[in-house]
């Protein structure tokens, strides 16, 4: 009998003191959201690291982090602009060593914008490549030797390719890449992109991590499992080949229905 998948949660440190046993009982994969802002980056944040570390006595499960994204683009054409995207990067990975995780996300720099001008502009394409790999060229260097991989997450893409060719072009197993199911979601509905199980497909072998939001293609709603319109039954098809080598995580709006979203997905038989 297939074992079903085994999920985990994206959550804060506050949200980990409820939640605590429930991830160590099955050593669940652990998402930290604390260490995104750059407010905490750029102070002090080694007091949130000893809580998560004395939160996570007795965790061996696989932990990460979400990286800075807010105002961030990897492929920022402002040179300037790409050292403070680059150094926010670093930043993230220090506190990936701190605590011991071994897993960053990311953001992708595709727009919806992109997938519509990309080719009616000579080069275009390359440039975006070049410009991410010069913004991420130290952090890449970094995370190969912290043992750390930076999963570039799906956002606007339509594209379900380009994301992954970038994560190729690293040539690192620091690189690789995240679908997130309600982004997906979205570009489905708004912007004609494939459905989200065609995301995970395309991703194949790439595939380090995904999102589970629920939505309904208007918005990134991060709903509970079973509140919007996605197709669980295909996104659970697609991910089993990959055999727990992507990290499942629930991310949701209401960190409050992390439990019941998780039972939903037992009670349909598709993941544990």
């Amino acid at each position: 009998m297939t074992t079903l998948p085994l999920l985990g949660a994206a959550m804060s440190l506050d949200t980990l003191e409820t939640l605590r046993d429930w991830l160590i009982a099955d050593q669940r994969d652990l998402e930290l959201q604390d260490f995104s802002e750059a407010e905490v980056l750029c102070g002090d944040w080694t007091p949130l690291v000893a809580r998560a570390k004395a939160l996570l006595q007795d965790y061996e499960g696989r932990l990460g982090i979400h990286g800075p994204f807010w105002g961030l683009s990897l492929a920022n054409p402002d040179f300037e602009m790409r050292a403070l995207v680059a150094r926010r990067m670093l930043q993230g990975l220090e506190v990936c060593e701190a605590l011991g995780a071994s897993q960053m996300v990311i953001h992708s720099p595709y727009t919806t914008w992109d997938h519509n001008n990309l080719d009616n502009y000579p080069g275009a394409r390359g440039r975006v490549v070049a410009l991410v790999r010069e913004t991420l060229a130290e952090a890449v260097r970094r995370a190969e030797e912290i043992g750390v991989t930076l999963v570039i997450e799906n956002i606007e893409d339509r594209d379900t390719d380009a994301r992954c060719l970038l994560a190729d072009s690293f040539d690192s197993p620091a690189v690789a890449v995240s679908v997130d199911t309600g982004h997906a979601h979205y570009a489905h509905d708004a912007t004609g992109a494939p459905p989200v199980d065609y995301f995970i497909r395309r991703a194949g072998e790439r595939l380090r991590h995904v999102h589970l939001q629920d939505a309904d293609g208007y918005a990134d709603r991060h709903w509970g499992i079973g509140q919007g319109t996605i197709n669980w039954p295909s996104v659970f098809d697609a991910v089993a080949p990959l055999e727990g080598r992507a990290r499942l995580i629930l991310e949701l709006r209401d960190h409050g229905q992390i439990l019941s979203s998780a039972r939903w997905l037992a009670e349909q038989g598709l993941a544990r």
